[in-house]
């Protein structure tokens, strides 16, 4: 991760672009651990979520081989407190999405307080194409956004959402062209710095209170059913597929 702190906006970008910013253990660690720190910093106002290069963030890192055998229950417990961090901070916390927003780069997008989607961004919930089931608690935010229907849409058939699309069914709060969005951002995180910051904790609390109250039990389920998915050879072959570039024969097994 690459961090910055200006005028009380600190901007965390995911920076592996040569790999379109999937992340590894080390970096989820890194984020959970700045995101932990923020309510006891007098300097931080707004926190910026966004990415270098052509992509947010494209999810976990499953290049390589034997990716399956670096995916434990560990790498579940790790996405889930950066999760819980990004919605339990009583700052704002604003996603720039500047290109694909992917796996559980779409869950971190989707538990930002604002979403700013550029024009040529998509979110894609992408985990059943490798055997898995959406974590990050997508489960219950994508559906407290755009309702169960499209949820299940979004995560049965692993169908990406452009940005416009995004922006119709409401998963996302502002949609700008490409070359405008880091003037909206920062537009937004400077309006925000000004802001009240008692009445925008006591803000983002109220409205996650009362549209993600089933957070915290979807967590759980995710975390759940991803360390049985983890053990199964549908996951093995989904990631052996995904390295070599071909369509996973997927079992059941």
């Amino acid at each position: 991760m690459a961090v910055d702190l200006a005028d009380g906006v600190l901007t965390a970008r995911f920076d592996r672009p040569e790999v379109f910013n999937a992340v590894s253990g080390e970096m989820m660690l890194g984020l959970a651990d700045l995101l932990e720190s923020v309510p006891a910093r007098d300097d931080v106002r707004v926190v910026v979520l966004t990415g270098t290069g052509p992509a947010f963030c494209t999810g976990a890192d499953i290049s390589g081989e034997a990716a399956h055998e670096r995916f434990d229950v560990r790498a579940m417990d790790v996405t889930n407190r950066v999760v819980r961090a990004v919605v339990a901070c009583d700052r704002p916390v604003l996603a720039a999405v500047n290109g694909i927003a992917a796996g559980v780069g779409c869950s971190l997008a989707l538990a930002a307080d604002l979403s700013v989607a550029a024009a040529s961004s998509s979110y894609l919930l992408a985990f059943t194409r490798i055997g898995f089931m959406p974590d990050g608690g997508a489960s219950a935010t994508v559906a407290a956004s755009i309702g169960r229907a499209r949820a299940m849409r979004m995560a049965l058939l692993a169908e990406p959402l452009s940005a416009q699309e995004a922006y119709d069914a409401g998963l996302v709060t502002h949609l700008v062209a490409d070359d405008e969005l880091a003037d909206l951002v920062a537009t937004l995180a400077r309006r925000l710095a000004s802001g009240p910051p008692l009445a925008l904790a006591a803000t983002k609390k109220a409205v996650n209170a009362a549209t993600l109250l089933p957070l915290e039990d979807a967590l759980e389920r995710e975390r759940s059913g991803q360390s049985v998915l983890m053990r199964t050879a549908d996951v093995a072959e989904g990631m052996a597929a995904f390295s070599e570039r071909r369509r996973p024969v997927f079992r059941g097994e």
